[in-house]
Order: C-alpha cells, then structure tokens, then sequence
C-alpha cells in the first residue's frame, strides 16, 4: 500500500520545495514536519516516511512539504504558510486535512487563518501559539549552537528535550552514530527556520480558526511545553485536547496510538 511512495520537487520562483508523496485515497492530506526540516532533506526518505505513516495511505493521498530552498532571510511561519499555499495549488491540491507539528504546527495555524479553503480539517500537535519564554531559551539556545558549529550539542540537546527518559535510556548509546548524520546539511537554513521560530505569534489571532482542529500536547513537553497546547485548545473555538499524560515533544513517534487517533479525528463526523 505505501510502495508508490515518491520523491518529489517542486520547482517555484527562484526557489524549490521537495516532497514526499504516498497513498492511494481520494482525500488530500498534507503533513508539515518540525524544526527538523531544517536538519535535513527530505531525500530519500519517501519508503521510511510512508511506513511509518501508512495508516493514513488507505483513505488519503499523503504529501509530506518540506520549508522552500532557499529560504529568504526575513522568511516567517506566516510567509512559510504562503509557501504551502502555492505548493497545494501547483500540486493541484484544492484542500486537505492538515497535521502540523511543533514548527509544521505553527506554520498550519497560519494556513488555517490566510487559507482557509485549503484546510479540512486540523491537527496541530505539540505546537504553540506564539514563542513562549521556554521555546525563546531553547531556540536562542540552539541558534547559538549552529553558529559555533556545536552539532554536537545541537543534536544531543534537541533528543535529550525531545524524548522521555525511558526512551532516551535505551538509546543514547546510538548518539555518537546519530550526531553525524542529524547535523544540518545547510547550517543557514537552520538558523533560518528556528529564527522564525522566535517570532511567531499567532495567538491574537487563533482564535478565527474555524476548522475542526483537534490539539494534541504532552504533559512533559520540555520544548514548547504542555501550557502552549492548552493554550491553543482554550482559543481555537470548538477544538478537542487530546493529552498525552506520560510523553514529552516527541510524542508523535513515542505514543504508539498517535496515528490512529489522528485517523479517528480526521475521520470523526
């Protein structure tokens, strides 16, 4: 079911943006990824992508967007979420169900609020409203580490706030194999998007949001934390919560129910 998945890009004005395609379903679903778009290219990964997504192949055709190259220098979720606009309507995408995740989910807010023809139905998880004090150290943080050249300390910080003890005990031996491979392929790019990061805020605005948006948050978020899902589910009029108890920011790949209770959502009348 998910072996048509493909490699993609798209070429736009002076710039270009890659994507993931799978699944066989009539409805469109688009999935915009975190601030580990900025980390690395979508190259290559169509296979492991559209396996670990496959329950959604059967009733969506998927598209996964990556953030445009290159980025201009004063780029924005907001203009980020144009970005996303004009690759639905050169895919020939007129609407579809969207999940956004930490950055992919404050890009979303803005295309629910600028666009909102193009989104069925919303998922925003572990994402936040604005830049809260917690994301501006972090991200401050991380900035800083990729304009030193520490992607050493770039990528062990960001699995070390990412993911919950249990999991990291298991796999921290994997660090010194994973370092190589997760540091930025294009360092600007980076800083670039966490940049964005810093100035986002939606929160005077979310609050239009007409989409049925289910609002996913783990309790032990230590990145954008738990308080900015709550927040977003107080403001997004007639939204659901669900909350993740015992998992941190990473709870999309450590929560083994997270996919199907988007599908369930998504799905939901």
């Amino acid at each position: 079911m998910f072996l048509n998945a493909k490699y993609g890009k798209i070429n736009m004005a002076q710039a270009t943006m890659e994507y993931i395609r799978f699944g066989s379903g009539k409805k469109h679903l688009v999935m915009l990824p975190g601030l580990g778009d900025g980390l690395r290219t979508l190259k290559g990964t169509a296979l492991p992508v559209a396996y670990m997504y496959r329950i959604f192949a059967r009733d969506y055709t998927v598209w996964m967007l990556a953030r445009k190259q290159p980025l201009e220098t004063d780029c924005t979720t907001r203009t980020m979420a144009h970005d996303v606009k004009q690759a639905m309507d050169m895919l020939g995408i007129m609407q579809a169900d969207i999940i956004g995740v930490s950055q992919g989910g404050m890009i979303a807010q803005w295309l629910a609020l600028d666009s909102p023809a193009k989104v069925g139905r919303l998922v925003l998880a572990v994402t936040a409203p604005d830049s809260n004090e917690t994301i501006k150290s972090l991200v401050t943080e991380w900035i800083s580490m990729a304009e030193n050249k520490d992607f050493k300390g770039l990528v062990t910080d960001n699995f070390e706030k990412s993911y919950t003890d249990l999991y990291l005990a298991r796999y921290r031996w994997l660090y010194p194999v994973l370092v190589p491979f997760a540091k930025p392929q294009d360092t600007q790019r980076f800083i670039l998007q966490a940049h964005s990061c810093l100035t986002h805020n939606a929160l005077p605005y979310v609050e239009k949001i007409t989409r049925p948006t289910l609002v996913i948050g783990g309790r032990q978020d230590k990145i954008v934390t738990f308080a900015a899902s709550l927040q977003l589910a107080e403001k997004i009029p007639h939204s659901t919560l669900l909350v993740y108890d015992d998992y941190g920011h990473a709870l999309y790949e450590e929560a083994k129910d997270f996919n199907s209770q988007v599908l369930a959502f998504l799905k939901s009348e």
